[in-house]
């Protein structure tokens, strides 16, 4: 997942999902936790040389590619999957640091440990993002938004790290809500704000919107949210294909996904859709470097059994290319994982367009771990 426009692992499955899922039983209070600039945070705070300075975590060599940019290497422009070169042009004083993931990997096992405090129910994202349902209020507290403030508390006492967090009644809305005050704040998203909130967004900001359907949104006069609630859904459907009728239900603030930590999964997988097409083999795998971390990370956790890897790009055309390799045993051993990755993005090289999604994922479990709980009602 690249950390300036992540998705939640399968595009397909969230479209599916937002078309048909039945309404729950009763409002949800789901918090987004985001950590703020993950890796560029912790090595500024492993390295006091480097606070307050524009950090890129990545390789900063000729052919290099940026993995993740401080806020302060924001303020320049400089953005994830962003070319090296690119990136100190555009900040000279740019400090280049190699990633560390080892160290990534176990500060995200802390936070996890601490949302557990709080909930059974966690949907891990990424190394650095999870969505938590918090209906059921066993720490006895005030509200939703007092959880949420008190997880961040926790984490930044806990790691050194700040994160914003949104609170809604959905998985989109609260999403959507830790973005607006970045970073290290959180936004509240109570029933009766949902509709109207989404309605002046920007398309770019939903889900699943990238710059070329961006582009073909605007085309057709769908400029915000609101836009897309004067089409149907089978007008959607006829030019955005299965996530028309899904951008329809989020023009509405409509998500009735659950946070399942239990689902049961025929893949496991995480995938980025990019600001800008890639086109260097170098920094492709720069980015899928960043999916298979995530996926692994999955996969230690919940010591998933998978024989099969596949690799995914989608083009700047919208066509989809994938290579799987089934192996004669799990996937057990990170040097195989990483070694089957590149072989196969290594088939589908040099692309001929622009990369525009690249992802990752393992299928064929042979175990799987499954965990639910009850809801009840907290307010927000």
């Amino acid at each position: 997942m690249i950390e300036a426009a992540p998705l939640e692992p399968g595009l397909a499955e969230a479209a599916s999902a937002f078309a048909a899922a039945p309404p729950p039983s009763a409002i949800r209070k789901i918090i987004h936790v985001d950590m703020d600039a993950f890796y560029a945070s912790v090595e500024q705070r492993d390295d006091p040389t480097l606070k307050g300075r524009p950090v890129a975590v990545g390789h900063g060599a000729a052919r290099g590619v940026v993995a993740a940019a401080s806020y302060e290497a924001r303020a320049f422009g400089v953005r994830s999957a962003m070319p090296s070169t690119t990136a100190l042009r555009l900040c000279p004083h740019l400090v280049f640091v190699r990633p560390r993931f080892e160290v990534y990997r176990a500060v995200s096992r802390h936070i996890h440990l601490i949302f557990a405090d709080y909930t059974d129910l966690i949907e891990p994202l990424s190394l650095d993002e999870a969505y938590l349902d918090v209906t059921r209020n066993t720490r006895r507290l005030a509200s939703a938004s007092d959880t949420a403030q008190e997880i961040r508390a926790r984490i930044l006492s806990a790691t050194g790290l700040t994160a914003s967090a949104g609170v809604s009644y959905n998985k989109l809305l609260a999403k959507l809500g830790s973005d607006m005050r970045k970073p290290n704040g959180q936004y509240v998203i109570p029933p009766e704000a949902g509709p109207g909130f989404i309605a002046t967004l920007p398309v770019e900001r939903l889900p699943g919107v990238g710059p070329v359907t961006a582009a073909k949104m605007r085309a057709l006069g769908l400029v915000v949210a609101a836009d897309l609630r004067d089409r149907d859904a089978t007008w959607l459907s006829d030019r955005f294909g299965k996530m028309g009728a899904a951008f329809h239900r989020m023009a509405f603030a409509e998500d009735d996904r659950p946070v399942r930590p239990d689902r049961e999964r025929k893949s496991a997988g995480s995938e980025t859709t990019l600001r800008t097409d890639l086109s260097s083999a170098d920094a492709i795998e720069t980015v899928m470097t960043r999916m298979a971390d995530d996926v692994w990370a999955w996969r230690e956790k919940h010591q998933a059994l998978a024989r099969t890897v596949t690799v995914k790009l989608k083009f700047a055309d919208f066509r989809i290319a994938t290579r799987s390799r089934t192996l004669a045993q799990p996937v057990t051993d990170r040097a195989m994982f990483d070694e089957t990755c590149r072989e196969l993005l290594h088939r589908l090289m040099p692309p001929e367009k622009g990369v525009r999604l690249v992802g990752v994922s393992l299928q064929g479990f042979a175990d799987e771990a499954a965990q639910a709980g009850p809801q009840l009602a907290l307010p927000f």
